[in-house]
C-alpha cells in the first residue's frame, strides 16, 4: 500500500493543488491536521481536502477556527488569522472541524502504524527533536533514585509514527540504545524533488532491537525549514520506504490572497522564505 502523507495545509489552496498534482498514484491519504489558519482558502482547502480520502486528524488551528479552543497561545498573526478564518467558514465545514478526531489514530489494515498532529501523548506538543521522542524515566531503588531513558509514549506500540504540527520535514529513528534525526537532503529550491528513506521493519542488524520512527512529512502550506515549496511525503508499506517531496507552487497568487483578505502581511511575506 501506498500512502499519501500531508499535513499543515493551513488554508494554502495553491500549495496543496502543486503537491496533488506531483502526488504519485496512492491507495490512501492521510491528513495530519492544521488542515486550516493562516491562508485565505479555508471552504476551499476543506473541500479538496474532504475529496481526498476518509483519515484525518485535528490540529491545533482546526481546533481554534471552529471554537473547541481559544487564541491565547498564539501569536498576534495567528489569532488574527484564527478569527478570520472562523468567521469565513461555512457551518458545514464549522461542524466537520468540530467532528475531527483527535490522534493517535490507527487503522486494522496499518498494524504497527499511528497518526498524529503533534505527540501521541499530547496533540498540541511540538516533536521538534529526538529528545522531545524520548522521556527521562525515574527507577527508585533502595539506595539511590536513579534516571533511565525509555522511548516515550510518542512512540509506544507503534513501530512508525506520523506527525506533523512543526512544519519541519523530516523524523526520527529510535532504539533503547540511541536515536538519530534524518533531513531529506536536496539540490535546488526551484524544482520538484524527491528523496528517499529506507526504514528498517524487522530487527536492526547492528543492534538487534527493533527501530521506532517518527516521521514529518513537513507543511503542504507554510514550511518552516528555510524551504519555500510545499511538502509532503508518501509511505510504501511493502518497500518499508518513505518519500519526502519539495514542490514549488504558485507563491505570488498565494501572498496575493491572503494581502486581499486583510490578513497580517508576515503570513505572505513568510511564504517566501518557508520560516
Amino acid at each position: 500500500m501506498r500512502i499519501l502523507l500531508i499535513s499543515d495545509i493551513h488554508s494554502n489552496l495553491e500549495a496543496l493543488e502543486a503537491c496533488l498534482d506531483a502526488a504519485p498514484a496512492h491507495d490512501l491519504a492521510v491528513n495530519l491536521g492544521d488542515t486550516v489558519g493562516y491562508g485565505s482558502n479555508p471552504n476551499e482547502v476543506i473541500a479538496r481536502a474532504q475529496a481526498l480520502g476518509r483519515v484525518f486528524v485535528r490540529g491545533n488551528h482546526d481546533k481554534a477556527a471552529c471554537g473547541l479552543k481559544g487564541i491565547q497561545d498564539f501569536n498576534p498573526a495567528a489569532g488574527l488569522a484564527t478569527l478570520w478564518t472562523r468567521n469565513q467558514l461555512t457551518p458545514e465545514n464549522l461542524d466537520w472541524l468540530r467532528a475531527l478526531p483527535q490522534g493517535p489514530i490507527q487503522l486494522d489494515e496499518l498494524p504497527g502504524i499511528q497518526f498524529v498532529h503533534g505527540a501521541a501523548h499530547d496533540e498540541d506538543a511540538y516533536v521538534m527533536s529526538a529528545h522531545d521522542a524520548i522521556a527521562p524515566r525515574i527507577v527508585k531503588t533502595n539506595t539511590s533514585v536513579e534516571v533511565d531513558v525509555d522511548i516515550d509514549v510518542n512512540v509506544s506500540s507503534a513501530q512508525v509514527t506520523f506527525f506533523g504540527h512543526t512544519h519541519l520535514q523530516g523524523g526520527f529513528s529510535l532504539t533503547d540504545e540511541y536515536s538519530e534525526t534524518h533531513h531529506p537532503k536536496y539540490r535546488s529550491a526551484e524544482r520538484i524533488e524527491s528523496f528517499e528513506w529506507p526504514l528498517h521493519k524487522d530487527k536492526d542488524n547492528d543492534t538487534d532491537q527493533v527501530r521506532h520512527y517518527l516521521i514529518n512529512p513537513g507543511s503542504v502550506g507554510q514550511p518552516r525549514d528555510g524551504d519555500w515549496r510545499a511538502a509532503f511525503a508518501v509511505f510504501d508499506t511493502e518497500a518499508w520506504t518513505v518519500t519526502f517531496y519539495r514542490v514549488p507552487y504558485n507563491l505570488r497568487v498565494a501572498q496575493e490572497k491572503i494581502l486581499a483578505a486583510n490578513l497580517p502581511q508576515r503570513l505572505a511575506t513568510r511564504l517566501a522564505t518557508g520560516r
